[in-house]
């Protein structure tokens, strides 16, 4: 048996990474109990692709059946010039190695995840707003209501309380960038991700099940933003920031009803994963930019990591090494390369013009090239390296 058979596990947060992680220990045999501030688990009007490295966790828990009815299985990625219109290149993404490159709408994936985590005999509270986390990482919510276990996990995102714990607190600094995001109504899309790249600009679309389009629209200012992504704007704004683009990007930025607007801000790795009885994953851990569509995939790898890591080790606190040592460089490499996918899609002038001049001739002449270079990322299985044994609930 593992070792993670009767240990007791709060979850703070249940989002991607929350909910995968209440699956993998609720499988090895823990009692499970995640805590969400909202009053229900959703997600209005978000969009995001499942990547190979991602749906191998998936497939390992046997939801790969379930993602095929509520996702798209990505075709190829479309590198765009956003001002003519005019495809650069097009990589195709079926001859991937291992499981399909997905997009889901968000919503469908964690219904996903919480049916699985409910079927493991997880216990999932919704409206529990934390008010304090402990030194001793006993959990206190503004209900009064408080927690201990023997292991708590920070999947509360962005604003995490329980990162400062083991970390201290630290100011993320604006990147000088902002992003809107919305679904809008479109029929046969081709299940393709388009990147359309403008000066200092760059939109992402992608079809989702149901005749909708993903949209992701992100401009470099000066004026700062609200990070988050709850933040209502007018759908005018995009559509004035990308008034001088093709007539088609022009269609579907009008064709949004509502979009909210976040600001991109970096922060840095979080330096202590762990500490005595206490972990964090995720968002919590090592926000990323929307510049690579890693986020919610280095999310489901963290929580297979996490849980495997603990279930190999009779004292906690080894696993949680273990983990921490598993995840923090490749993770840091993801970030890197989101980073300069940020300088990439916003290049300007002479640089601009040989950029997508070089992309058009690796799209002619060797496709495939351009897709190796993410072979570090796209092709790790973590439940091949860490695999467990989840007959245990």
């Amino acid at each position: 048996m593992g070792a993670n058979r009767g240990r007791r596990v709060a979850i703070v947060g249940g989002g991607i990474a929350g909910l995968t992680a209440a699956i993998c220990f609720a499988r090895t045999g823990a009692s499970v109990d995640v805590y969400e501030q909202a009053p229900e688990l959703r997600e209005v009007g978000a969009g995001l692709q499942i990547t190979p490295n991602g749906a191998a966790v998936l497939a390992a828990l046997g939801l790969s059946e379930k993602s095929d009815h509520l996702a798209l299985r990505a075709q190829a990625v479309v590198p765009t010039d956003a001002m003519s219109g005019r495809a650069i290149a097009r990589f195709d993404l079926t001859g991937l190695a291992g499981q399909p490159y997905r997009f889901f709408h968000r919503a469908d994936l964690l219904d996903i995840l919480a049916n699985a985590a409910t079927s493991a005999g997880a216990r999932i509270h919704t409206g529990m707003k934390v008010e304090t986390v402990g030194v001793d990482h006993s959990v206190t919510f503004t209900d009064g209501h408080s927690i201990r276990a023997d292991l708590l996990v920070g999947a509360d995102g962005l604003h995490s309380r329980v990162r400062p714990v083991l970390n201290g607190a630290a100011d993320p600094f604006f990147t000088g960038q902002v992003a809107w995001r919305s679904v809008v109504a479109a029929k046969d899309a081709p299940a393709e991700a388009r990147i359309w790249m403008a000066p200092k600009a760059h939109v992402v679309t992608y079809p989702l099940i149901g005749g909708r389009l993903n949209v992701v629209a992100v401009q470099e200012r000066d004026a700062w933003a609200a990070e988050g992504w709850n933040f209502f704007d007018d759908p005018s704004e995009p559509q004035k920031a990308f008034a001088d683009c093709a007539p088609e990007l022009r269609d579907i930025l009008g064709r949004m009803q509502t979009t909210r607007l976040w600001g991109l801000f970096r922060h840095p790795v979080a330096r202590q994963w762990w500490g005595q009885g206490a972990a964090i994953l995720g968002d919590a851990a090592h926000p990323t930019l929307p510049f690579l569509a890693q986020g919610a995939n280095l999310a489901l790898e963290d929580a297979w990591v996490l849980a495997s890591a603990c279930d190999a080790a009779a004292d906690l606190n080894s696993g949680l090494v273990r983990y921490q040592a598993a995840r923090r460089d490749r993770v840091t490499r993801a970030i890197e390369a989101a980073n300069a996918n940020a300088r990439n899609y916003h290049l300007t002038g002479a640089r601009r013009w040989a950029a997508h001049r070089a992309l058009g001739v690796i799209g002619a002449v060797a496709p495939s090239a351009f897709l190796s270079r993410l072979s570090w990322l796209y092709d790790h299985d973590v439940t091949a390296a860490l695999p467990m044994d989840l007959t245990r609930a």
